[in-house]
C-alpha cells in the first residue's frame, strides 16, 4: 500500500522517479522497488519523499482520532 501512496504523491507532483530520487539521494531503481513494493522503505526514505512532495507523515491513535503525532513534531531521540 505505501508504494501506491508514494507513486501517487510522486505523480500529483509531476515529478519522475528520477527527480525524486537526486532530490532524496536514493537510487532511482530503489525508489522504483519502493513504489512496486518489492522493497521495504525506512521511515527515513518516507519522510524524504513526503517532504518533497509536500506532504506530512502523521500518525492517528486508531482508539482516539483526536490523538495525532506529526513526524515533524517527533524528536528522533523519543523513537
Amino acid at each position: 500500500m505505501i508504494g501506491k501512496i508514494l507513486k501517487t504523491m510522486r505523480r500529483e507532483n509531476n515529478l519522475t522517479q528520477e527527480d525524486i530520487s537526486k532530490k532524496a539521494y536514493i537510487g532511482r531503481s530503489t525508489l522504483s522497488d519502493y513504489e512496486r513494493e518489492k522493497t521495504d522503505i525506512n521511515f527515513e526514505n518516507i519522510e524524504k519523499i513526503a517532504e518533497i512532495c509536500n506532504y506530512e507523515v502523521l500518525f492517528v491513535n486508531k482508539k482516539d482520532k483526536n490523538k495525532i503525532l506529526s513526524s515533524k513534531n517527533i524528536n528522533r531521540k523519543e523513537i
